[in-house]
């Protein structure tokens, strides 16, 4: 099932995509549960999907504005140095790091499908950068969780761009992950029961067409249930938290020479099982 959010006459509105259509819950649904995230966290996502599909309210797809599925995530969490890639341009990839990276990004960050990314202003613009990333949204609390157990607390998957200003990351890698409307989050949620082998997702982006990164989960060096437990070791993961899992070789920097976005470059992430995230940079 395709879980995603937009802006509507009333606010922000959430429903069900099938096909080219988006099925809108009720109002009175959403005066209950005003949101994806906190359908997620009252266990009431099959509720979700009988409301929507019954109210006889559907919208064409391309006719809407969508946002972040999450919209209102209070935590995006992101895994660092997750792929094999080569740095310097001509070295030998790294053997897996020892311990796990994790850095922070803000809300504010992301924009939803289809909407623009917005170039930083001054030098910053100079080495503004793609990121594709597989993440997961989490769908029950989490804290001192196993690897087995991890799987258990997955709501649902989706596609974020993290997107980074380099020569900013360098001083400090918080200001450079957080830019405002740098990054994308969607097109929507995927569903845990509808990802049959999270391992095998494929992910492929292109950059006005042509490819630039491609890779499968599987070549992950900390596993989607290692890095669940392992943050949920550093804190309580909370229903709607999104955890991005990282970003495999071809993002600009890693060109030769390097391929840093600029004004009018459409950028695309897809994600076999989930879907396209497609934006332009603006």
């Amino acid at each position: 099932m395709k879980l995603a959010s937009f802006n509507d006459e009333d606010g922000i509105g959430f429903g069900v995509v099938e096909g080219d259509g988006l099925f809108v819950v009720s109002k009175g649904f959403r005066a209950r549960h005003g949101s994806i995230r906190a359908a997620i966290a009252a266990e009431a996502l099959d509720q979700l999907a009988a409301d929507a599909l019954g109210s006889g309210s559907r919208l064409a797809l391309a006719d809407v504005v969508l946002l972040p599925p999450i919209h209102d995530a209070t935590r995006i969490i992101c895994i660092g140095m997750n792929y094999p890639k080569k740095y310097p341009l001509d070295a030998e990839a790294p053997a897996r790091p020892d311990r796990m990276n994790m850095f922070a990004k803000v809300p504010g960050t992301l924009v939803g499908h289809g909407q623009a990314l917005e170039v930083p202003l001054g030098e910053a613009a100079e080495t503004f950068d793609y990121e594709g990333e597989i993440a997961v949204v989490i769908g029950k609390p989490a804290r001192h969780i196993t690897q087995a157990e991890a799987w258990d607390h997955v709501a649902g998957y989706t596609i974020v761009n993290d997107g980074s200003v380099r020569a900013w990351q360098q001083h400090s890698v918080h200001a450079g992950k957080n830019f405002a409307n740098s990054g994308a989050c969607g097109p929507w949620m995927v569903t845990a029961d509808a990802i049959a082998d999270p391992d095998a997702l494929e992910l492929t982006a292109r950059l006005n067409g042509s490819v630039v990164q491609n890779t499968t989960a599987d070549r992950m060096f900390f596993a989607i249930p290692e890095v669940i437990a392992y943050l949920s070791h550093t804190l309580t993961l909370l229903p709607g938290d999104i955890i991005s899992t990282g970003s495999p070789e071809g993002a600009g920097m890693s060109q030769d020479p390097p391929r840093y976005l600029r004004a009018g470059d459409r950028l695309e992430i897809e994600v076999s099982g989930i879907g396209c995230l497609a934006n332009r940079v603006g």
